[in-house]
């Protein structure tokens, strides 16, 4: 990936998206349902695109909406449907689109008190509360966000009275009924006015952020927090959680110091990340910049994306910490801090997630269930007691409340971030130096994530690909012990491949949305290692997929 010269600085004004144009061209262009990249599209958290690309207007919505009314209809799904949308410029747009299909639908809707953002796990938290210890009359959800993605997108996704994202099976219905609704140009699709919607019997307010923080002490240990007295830092990057950080202080007596309270759909406060875009990433260090230059300010600092599923956390020594060292800092810790967690109880990771997990599970006496990349494999999981822990390499976990039952079947990027104070406030360390002291005990593990331009057929392939088109028996002078297309905790596929040595792996995914797709890879070794995996995985899987 070639680093553009703006990476980490802010954004200059010809880089800020138009809004009132964006908006405008939500209303106004109509999608064309026989170009595929103009179709509705469930990728690994819902729909995205721009309504400049014709990827995510107004027809798209009101289309998914519609869909989404008629699975419930048909799996009985009655009770209230939990509604959150982010700071995006698209989000207020969509949310008017979609109260003006439920309310004509007679579908209850459960709006956030003050017209307020709701972040992600919120509304995995409140379909949970509803749904406890119900048999029938289950609620659902809608989140309107297309996560960190740059301001010209919008992203809308459907959780099911899981609570967490819906499985392929839920969204390969709903993608293939909205497609319907498109090619038929919107027949079938109720609607009424949104001065109507908003009127309905059916529309309904609900304190999302009471209700949410209210239960955090039941998660985090709040009390260690708040009598440690250390000085913690927030950015919500202009995120769903701007109005959450300010209340959670004053309600548990945290020195907590939110950092930038600004709401802006340009997100003009934003450094740019590595390609020249704007993207709340918390995971990336050209888009986190700005927190990274207040490290020194705080025992430990953290923000979240725009929707406070994703996480990332930064240290005075460390920095901000690549989402994998944290990761295992936290499991880690978990493991041996949460004794009403069953000893039988398993962790949950994504295949592209550091092996460093492997050896700390293993050495904690857990068992491992590793999965394909989205956070919907860990539903069931969690639900059911039989994960304590689900994480993604990509910054996104969720684990469970101290008793042992469920949070949330959804990523969370706020009890993550508030986490990482629990430890440090417990153990004297932050994050950073216990990641070190993990080290010391399992060594340094090198890590990579690279992305290369590939054609449509040749994604297809690369999607397909079996073990035997593999040629070479060897990676960066190991001998290649395995070849994975399946994950190892529930066999289903990767959407690639998984390459494995003694001491390093790559994996390769196409992306769901873009021309491109994605290296993963690791090294015990070194970082000379690391360098020759990469770039011989990428000889090995243009030479598959040809």
């Amino acid at each position: 990936m070639k680093i553009n010269a703006l990476a980490g600085k802010l954004a200059t004004q010809d880089l800020l998206v138009d809004v009132p144009k964006l908006v405008t061209a939500y209303y106004s262009i109509i999608p064309d349902p026989l170009m595929s990249e103009q179709r509705v599209f469930f990728g690994t958290s819902g729909h995205r695109g721009s309504s400049f690309l014709k990827s995510y207007n107004e027809w798209h919505i009101l289309a998914i909406t519609q869909a989404i009314c008629n699975y419930r209809k048909l799996h009985g799904i009655t009770g209230p449907l939990f509604l959150g949308i982010d700071t995006h410029a698209l989000s207020i747009p969509s949310f008017n689109s979609a109260l003006e299909v439920l309310a004509a639908n007679h579908v209850a809707v459960m709006l956030a008190e003050g017209n307020d953002f709701t972040p992600t796990p919120v509304i995995s938290h409140a379909i949970l509360s509803y749904n406890k210890k119900k048999s029938q009359g289950k609620a659902d959800g809608i989140v309107i966000t297309p996560s960190h993605n740059p301001p010209h997108e919008g992203g809308f996704k459907y959780n099911p009275p899981t609570g967490g994202p819906a499985d392929l099976m839920v969204t390969n219905w709903i993608e293939e009924q909205a497609n319907h609704f498109l090619e038929n140009k919107l027949k079938g699709v109720e609607r009424i006015s949104i001065q109507k919607a908003l009127g309905s019997p059916t529309t309904h307010f609900y304190p999302f952020r009471e209700s949410y923080i209210n239960d955090l002490d039941q998660i985090i240990d709040m009390e260690v927090i708040k009598n440690s007295k250390i000085h913690l830092g927030v950015d919500p990057l202009g995120g769903a959680g701007i109005h959450y950080w300010g209340q959670i202080a004053e309600k548990y007596g945290l020195d907590l110091e939110v950092v930038n309270k600004a709401i802006d759909p340009t997100f003009r406060f934003m450094t740019l990340d590595w390609d020249g875009q704007i993207r709340m990433d918390p995971s990336s260090i050209y888009a986190m910049n700005s927190l990274i230059a207040e490290k020194d300010h705080y025992r430990v600092a953290f923000a979240c994306d725009t929707d406070h599923d994703r996480h990332g956390i930064v240290t005075p020594k460390a920095g901000l910490l690549s989402s994998n060292h944290y990761l295992c800092v936290a499991i880690a810790y978990l493991l041996k801090h949460r004794p009403k967690w069953k000893k039988t109880i398993s962790i949950g990771k994504t295949v592209v997630s550091t092996s460093m997990i492997d050896y700390i599970t293993r050495k904690l006496k857990h068992d491992l269930y590793e999965v394909p990349v989205g956070f919907k494999w860990f539903v069931e999981g969690l639900l059911e007691r039989k994960l304590c822990m689900g994480c993604e390499e990509s910054a996104g976990a969720t684990f469970s409340r101290m008793d042992g039952s469920v949070w949330t079947t959804d990523k969370d990027g706020i009890v993550m971030a508030l986490l990482s104070a629990e430890i440090t406030a417990r153990t004297g360390k932050d994050p950073g130096e216990l990641y070190g002291d993990l080290t010391k005990e399992f060594g340094h593990f090198y890590e990579a994530r690279v992305e290369a331009l590939i054609q449509p057929a040749a994604k297809e392939r690369l999607k397909n690909l079996s073990p035997r088109q593999i040629s070479s028996d060897s990676l960066a002078g190991e001998k290649i012990d395995s070849i994975l297309t399946q994950a190892p905790g529930n066999h289903a596929p990767i959407g690639g491949i998984k390459v494995i040595t003694k001491n390093g792996w790559f994996a390769a995914r196409p992306s769901g949305t873009e021309k491109i797709y994605k290296i993963y890879a690791e090294s015990s070794l070194s970082e000379d290692h690391l360098k020759r995996i990469v770039d011989e995985a990428q000889m090995i899987v243009d030479k598959a997929i040809k």
